[in-house]
């Protein structure tokens, strides 16, 4: 009889998941650093490794990927009594690493004031990147928001005197100070603030359900906090404020609080 019970719940439990396999849409790349765009039913509830993420009202869902995740990464929706789950291995890559030697122990060890004002400050654009609102603009896809080489990419590392340095998160795009930047999507700005330790001049912009681009060492800032923008909005002008080396844009991803890799999810 057990036998029988367990057999008849396997059967329901595989004719629940393939009444939703058509009716759930993915799209983007399982990889470190990608983002993937999903639909499921209105009302439907959706889960990463186990934990609950933001559903729109019409079923449309985002999910992100860091440097380092290790996968699989495992889907699981619910509507209406129903349940689809599966199971995505996560495509590793190789990053660029470099060993830098002969920095000053100055550089090495900032002073104590300042590291508080860093962590001061990295608490504001935590906060900021925290927002869940439920527009979809990051639907529409992202488009380049300065012009230029680029200069460092997603995931390269540093190695100063035998010491790692935290991994580069961001795209760099060299160019002259002043080189205007404009919205890589649309969106509402939820941070503005003239001169970070680290990042100086820093934006970030909200683009719906926990995505959202960062613009660091700004010389300018042409918009406020809680303004909409529209995708190609002059938004700030490029600069060399902060702990950098030369005028550069260095554009960030984030889902939440996962860095993802710009160069992934731009498309023109």
């Amino acid at each position: 009889m057990k036998k029988i019970i367990g057999l008849a719940l396997l059967l329901a439990s595989q004719l629940s998941t393939a009444a939703l396999n058509d009716d759930i849409h993915l799209r983007g790349q399982w990889t470190q650093g990608g983002m993937v765009l999903g639909v499921a039913p209105a009302g439907s509830q959706v889960e990463l490794n186990g934990e609950p993420i933001m559903v729109s009202e019409s079923g449309n869902f985002v999910v992100g990927f860091g440097r380092d995740e290790k996968g699989p990464a495992i889907l699981h929706v619910t509507h209406q009594g129903e349940s689809w789950q599966q199971s995505f291995p996560i495509s590793q890559r190789d990053y660029k690493i470099q060993d830098i030697h002969g920095i000053s122990q100055k550089i090495m060890k900032p002073n104590p004031a300042n590291v508080q004002r860093s962590k001061t400050e990295a608490a504001l654009v935590y906060t900021a990147r925290q927002t869940k609102r439920e527009g979809l603009d990051f639907l529409l896809g992202f488009k380049w928001p300065a012009k230029g080489p680029i200069t460092g990419v997603y995931g390269s590392q540093r190695i100063y005197n035998d010491v790692p340095g935290r991994p580069h998160f961001g795209l760099d795009i060299a160019g002259p100070v002043g080189t205007p930047i404009y919205a890589p999507a649309a969106g509402v700005v939820t941070l503005t603030h003239d001169d970070m330790f680290y990042s100086g001049g820093t934006l970030i912009i909200d683009h719906g359900m926990g995505i959202s681009s960062t613009m660091i060492h700004l010389s300018k800032i042409l918009v406020k906090e809680g303004q909409q923008v529209k995708t190609g909005d002059l938004i700030a002008e490029m600069g060399k404020s902060g702990r950098a080396t030369g005028p550069h844009l260095d554009w960030r991803i984030n889902w939440f609080n996962v860095r993802l890799d710009p160069q992934l999810v731009v498309s023109e």
